[in-house]
């Protein structure tokens, strides 16, 4: 997956966040549940777009572990909305997925690039 497809599909993963957190019920655990959601959801991609920029290698991995913490961050409150039945399981089946699959794809990631032998200078 190129970086343009998964800036993409970050950006499309916070568009759904969105549009559920517009269908939570408005009580109290609603609002705490959309509040966190959509913080986490849309941060997603804010920092996978911020990671693109990094300055090094080990800033890209450091930013890249937030985007994991919150893809992660965003399939808690998912898995929440879907236990509880704020929104039946089977409508969350496919976002809480994505949420999982962009969690995982950070993860691995990171450790790639993380583990990956830094060039020497010295002979070159």
């Amino acid at each position: 997956m190129t970086e343009n497809e998964l800036k993409a599909r970050t950006k499309e993963f916070a568009k759904r966040v969105l549009r559920l957190v517009e269908t939570l019920p408005h009580t109290r655990t609603g609002n705490i549940i959309a509040n966190q959601l959509g913080r986490s959801g849309t941060s997603v991609g804010a920092n996978y777009r911020a990671a693109c920029r990094a300055r090094s290698r080990a800033d890209f991995v450091s930013k890249l572990g937030v985007v994991e913490e919150e893809a992660d961050e965003s399939a808690f409150w998912l898995e929440l909305i879907s236990e509880e039945e704020i929104v039946l399981p089977h409508k969350m089946q496919a976002l809480l997925g994505e949420a999982n699959e962009l969690t995982a794809i950070m993860v691995s990631s990171r450790k790639t690039i993380g583990t990956g032998r830094p060039r020497s200078k010295i002979g070159n």
